[in-house]
């Protein structure tokens, strides 16, 4: 098992973000899913008469209304920066609906890309073409700010109590790669919250997203900090989130790659990230 762990760490751990030293730890770091040896080529978009963004309302921080009602979020601010790299401002609109209505709009024409989460599965590939993943979710451990530990972490987290939502993904992934813990399961995010802060557990596990917002909110009062990682683990997390077009539009697929990969060499989604994630979660 320690060799399998191993083997899971170096492929896993996004290269670019270590956190071996307390110090890189603890600055905000930004997740890079691009190579930079890589260019793609700059489509040609001439003959695109508009691109219309499908999205939601109710997913913040990615799409949500603001307090003047006006239609705000990380995938908002993204789907813009996308229309004014590929240099077409002019042809491009964002239109929120329902999330039951999306599939339904592309498919009927009243929209060329879905940007609201929906996950490259081998099941909706059959339904869309995908541009590659813009952001992932890794799996995260949190602890006591006086107790976190530091990479290396598997052998210094045996016997340790740790909390993860039972039935998860994150429950299978913490059993089969860190199997010298003691597994505590729990129904509700709330009592595992509040084991940890009481020191019932001594960590929890879960997805790093959620755990962010818990440790930059009142509830947590500073009491925690993230410990290891990040773990990425596309068999048990996902690939993570990707644009939708219709499948049979592989073409604006890549052209939105070609953006995203734009947007993240210039630094701007970096900024977008830090803006909606001021607790970053790699």
């Amino acid at each position: 098992m320690a060799f399998r762990w191993r083997s899971f760490a170096f492929a896993m751990l996004i290269g670019l973000l270590s956190f071996a030293d307390g110090a890189r730890a603890a600055a905000p770091q930004v997740p890079m899913l691009w190579d930079a040896k890589e260019r793609l080529p700059k489509p040609d978009l001439s003959t695109l008469p508009r691109l219309r963004f499908l999205t939601t309302t109710d997913f913040p921080p990615f799409n949500f209304l603001d307090g003047a009602g006006k239609l705000s979020g990380f995938h908002i601010d993204l789907a813009r920066a996308i229309c004014a790299e590929l240099g077409i401002v002019e042809k491009c609109q964002i239109q929120a609906l329902p999330w039951a209505e999306l599939e339904g709009a592309l498919r009927k024409g009243e929209g060329e890309a879905i940007i609201a989460g929906i996950a490259a599965t081998p099941e909706s590939r059959t339904t869309y073409a995908f541009s590659r993943s813009y952001l992932q979710f890794p799996a995260r451990f949190i602890m006591p700010k006086s107790k976190a530990l530091t990479e290396p972490i598997f052998d210094k987290l045996l016997g340790k109590r740790v909390g993860v939502i039972s039935g998860s993904a994150h429950e299978r992934m913490l059993r089969d790669y860190f199997s010298t813990v003691q597994v505590i399961p729990f129904d509700r995010p709330e009592d595992l919250y509040a084991d940890l802060k009481a020191g019932k557990v001594d960590a929890a596990f879960g997805d790093g997203m959620r755990l962010a917002f818990w440790l930059g909110g009142s509830d947590a009062a500073g009491c925690c900090r993230f410990a290891g990682g990040p773990y990425l683990a596309p068999e048990y997390l996902g690939t993570g989130m990707a644009i939708a077009t219709k499948a049979d539009n592989p073409a604006l697929a890549a052209a939105i790659d070609y953006a995203l990969q734009e947007i993240s060499m210039k630094g701007t989604f970096a900024e977008f990230y830090l803006r909606y994630f001021p607790v970053s979660f790699f």
